[in-house]
């Protein structure tokens, strides 16, 4: 590959990511893209372009103008925004998909990856260990376009030979960026009100269970999936990656550990029922053994990563 465009570079997961990316392929070989017209700070130092995603003619600018090879699609609406804008979510997340694998087609692009989530899932699916084939019943918008994203992928693989793979992720916690809006948000914001108020009021219960990554496991995932083998995967856009799993009862006891007066207030919201109808682990044998994946962090770990990184940025005046 000698250029990769990065489309949705401004969100959680991409703005890390790309600097990821950055660091394999050279910075200059990567070009991050949003629908903002300037690049974040961690994205300055490279090749940033306006694209919306849902306009065919905005990526293929873009495409033609840095000879791009290959994309990594990460531009999408969330299950909690996309339960407030449902018909939103289908336009962003369908058809800027479906733009995107177009234009892989008629240009032949050497690699595509576009991440799935653990929403594909429903409350008909085996809730632990949950399979990698398994029943999909989700019940959020994101979660159907998510499916529908799986499936579309699957078909451009097997139809036309382009070369497409991408992983479901969990909820992931970074100490970098901010979520966007998805039902797993607690999970990141618990640290931030631990480091600034010593206390959090949750919008899920405490015996919340849901399948957890951190931001350092998701960017070794994505971009170990990225550089696997293509002939040796047997499945292509529908990962399984597991690394833990806990309660909101398992993180406040984690986070007290290092914070002893740490306190959380329970306020379940709507978001409540989509968490109800999430797995609570998943079986990933599948990626570990089609191209050897393997975690490096547990709920402990991570806490105290997460703590010693976001008390820098409190004394600095960063968050």
């Amino acid at each position: 590959m000698k250029k990769i465009l990065v489309v949705g570079a401004y969100g959680q997961i991409g703005s890390e990511l790309t600097v990821a990316l950055r660091n394999i392929y050279g910075v200059e070989n990567v070009i991050a893209s949003d629908k903002k017209t300037e690049p974040c700070e961690s994205l300055k130092n490279g090749p940033f372009a306006y694209v919306d995603a849902t306009n065919k003619d905005s990526i293929l600018e873009i495409v033609k103008k840095y000879k791009i090879d290959a994309i990594v699609h990460l531009a999408a609406i969330l299950s909690a925004n996309g339960e407030k804008n449902p018909m939103l979510a289908w336009n962003v997340n369908m058809n800027g998909l479906l733009n995107v694998l177009e234009i892989a087609r008629e240009y032949k692009m050497e690699r595509v990856f576009v991440p799935s989530s653990i929403a594909v899932f429903g409350p008909t699916t085996p809730a632990d260990n949950t399979p990698q084939e398994t029943i999909l019943q989700p019940t959020t918008m994101y979660g159907l376009t998510k499916v529908s994203g799986e499936l579309l992928c699957n078909y451009y693989v097997n139809k036309y030979g382009l070369d497409i793979r991408g992983v479901r992720y969990p909820g992931i916690i970074s100490y970098d960026t901010l979520p966007g809006g998805g039902t797993t948000d607690y999970a990141v914001a618990i640290y931030y009100d631990a480091i600034k108020y010593k206390k959090y009021t949750c919008f899920v219960k405490a015996d919340t269970m849901l399948p957890m990554m951190y931001m350092p496991d998701c960017l070794k995932a994505s971009t170990d999936l990225f550089q696997a083998d293509f002939s040796k995967l047997k499945h292509h856009c529908n990962f399984n990656v597991g690394s833990m799993s806990f309660t909101v009862t398992e993180l406040a006891a984690s986070i007290k550990k290092y914070i002893p007066d740490f306190e959380i207030i329970y306020a379940p919201d709507y978001r409540q029922a989509i968490a109800d109808s999430w797995p609570n682990s998943l079986d990933d044998s599948a990626a570990r053994k089609e191209w050897g994946w393997k975690p490096s962090y547990d709920l402990d770990s991570m806490t105290r990563d997460m703590l010693e990184k976001l008390g820098e940025k409190h004394k600095k005046g960063l968050i």
